[in-house]
Order: C-alpha cells, then structure tokens, then sequence
C-alpha cells in the first residue's frame, strides 16, 4: 500500500504531532513517531489499493464499458435486420 510509506504519512503524523499543545510538544519526535505507527497500524487493517492499483482497474472498467456499449450497439443492429417486416 503506497499511502502507509508515502511522506503523506509523515506529514499527517507531523501534523497532528504539531497540534499537541506546547507542554506535551516536549516530547516531539517520540510522538510524531507513534502517531505515525498508530495511524500505519490502523491504515493497514483497511481494504485499500495504491493508486496505481485503482487507475489500472478504472482503465480495464472504461475499456470494457465501451465494448459493452459497442457491443449492445451492434446487436441492436442485427435484432432490427432479423426482425419481421
């Protein structure tokens, strides 16, 4: 999964480490570092593609859509030749 080791996944632990009030920011990097294994931890429990993953399968999604339609085209085409008139 690219998001978990992504600088995304940084710069979200930074951030939330950032809104820490100043009396616990002391602890900074300790911090930074676990929120960034909780949120790892849980990101990884989720059902999710990288990126890449998902614009592969939309591209075979609108491939296989234009033959569908290109396909109900073409025997709406031979219905209407086929039927009596």
């Amino acid at each position: 999964m690219s998001f978990i080791n992504s600088s995304g996944l940084d710069d979200l632990a930074r951030r939330l480490a950032d809104s820490v009030p100043e009396s616990v920011r002391a602890f900074g990097r300790d911090l930074e570092g676990n929120f960034k294994a909780v949120l790892q931890a849980q990101l990884s429990k989720l059902d999710l593609v990288s990126r890449q993953e998902f614009d592969v399968q939309a591209a075979i999604l609108e491939k296989t859509q234009a033959k569908l339609t290109a396909m109900e085209a073409r025997l709406k085409e031979i219905e209407g030749k086929l039927a009596p008139q």
